[in-house]
């Protein structure tokens, strides 16, 4: 067990991080192109190939890193392209004359060493390789740098779009709050008026009243911190709303709800239908002397929820659109869904529909 653990820790202690896993693969793929080169032409040293192979990859990543060590250090990883891009232009020609001396020390004394007759002083040697390999040193630098600061590049703005995305999740939560926030009050604000209205007339169904109310604020103490609850637990809440209505306006108010078993379990914004029904006894029912009636009713239209809630009556609509409850539901639908949601009120044959449609996917 003792051994396992250690193992495990050992494992975790040698993880290579990205960097090196890019450095080493890409400096050995250039290594092991340039071998292949030297391998299909005659008098190939398998002895001299393995070295150059090693030496390559151990000298070029030494150049890049301490590049990038200096690039750290100078903070350029942070720089935004139009002030990179001037540095990295002197800069990728400074790493070509540092690879152009470098790569020709080293295949001169390699010849030296393991070609035998090999008379050329460095001189020649240099003047006659200095253009091709200076270009290909600019080339490969070139490369290395781009993909280096492109990389840090792309993590950052990837980072800053990860950050601006939990700031708008954060303050449409703080906005969805502050709402909530308004509307509890102004919801039990209403019931208190109806069992004020019926304190004096009608004591008993006063008492009722204040049962109803208590399950009614149960419900709210419960779920008042959550945005989102089940259309069973919102239709339950609408339920007893309305209950506390029919004592205070009796016949006058009749109700239907239409809502099949299969819409149960999805989630809608919090007293969503709630002020529909608030709104349409509001300034519906008890404005009209014989009541009437509000259907509520709950249908599947294309992968969308169709709530709508229907009343007797005539839009108003400088009234309708003013109210606390009925702004709140607007900007509780356009934060909750992202502009996905949809609601609307119209009027035809005396009678005022409220829609809310939702997306179910």
């Amino acid at each position: 067990m003792i051994i396992n653990s250690a193992a495990s820790k050992l494992k975790q202690q040698v993880t290579i991080s990205l960097y090196w896993k890019c450095q080493l693969i890409g400096w050995s793929v250039a290594a092991l192109y340039w071998g292949y080169t030297g391998y299909i032409q005659q008098g190939f040293n398998w002895a001299l190939g393995i070295i150059q192979f090693i030496t390559d990859i151990t000298v070029y990543i030494t150049i890049t890193h301490l590049y990038r060590c200096f690039a750290l250090k100078q903070g350029w990883q942070n720089l935004g392209l139009n002030k990179l891009l001037p540095r990295l232009i002197p800069t990728v020609i400074v790493l070509g004359v540092i690879y152009l001396f470098v790569t020709v020390s080293k295949v001169y004394f390699f010849r030296v060493w393991f070609q035998p007759g090999f008379s050329k002083s460095f001189t020649e040697f240099f003047d006659f390789y200095r253009d091709s390999i200076f270009v290909a040193g600019v080339r490969l630098m070139s490369i290395w740098l781009l993909a280096y600061h492109m990389y840090h590049y792309s993590k950052r703005e990837i980072g800053i779009a990860k950050e601006n995305a939990r700031l708008a999740v954060i303050t449409r939560d703080a906005q969805l709050n502050n709402l909530s926030a308004q509307l509890n009050p102004h919801f039990l604000f209403n019931s208190l008026n109806n069992i004020k209205a019926l304190i004096i007339d009608d004591p008993k169904s006063a008492r009722r009243a204040i049962d109803l109310l208590a399950d009614l604020l149960r419900n709210s103490l419960y779920s008042g911190d959550k945005q989102m609850i089940t259309i069973k637990e919102e239709l339950e809440l609408v339920k007893d709303y309305l209950e506390l209505e029919k004592l205070r306006l009796e016949e006058r108010l009749q109700y239907h709800i239409e809502a099949g078993d299969e819409f149960h379990d999805i989630l809608i914004s919090r007293l969503s239908i709630q002020t529909l029904v608030e709104n349409a006894i509001k300034h519906g029912i008890s404005q009209q002397k014989r009541g009437g009636l509000v259907n509520i009713q709950l249908v599947n239209e294309h992968d969308d929820l169709i709530i709508s809630v229907s009343n007797p009556g005539w839009l108003k609509p400088i009234e309708e659109s003013n109210g606390l409850g009925i702004k709140n539901l607007k900007e509780r639908l356009d934060l909750q869904y992202k502009g996905g949601a949809y609601f609307a009120i119209s009027e035809a044959n005396d009678t005022v529909t409220a829609i809310i449609k939702i997306p179910l996917a």
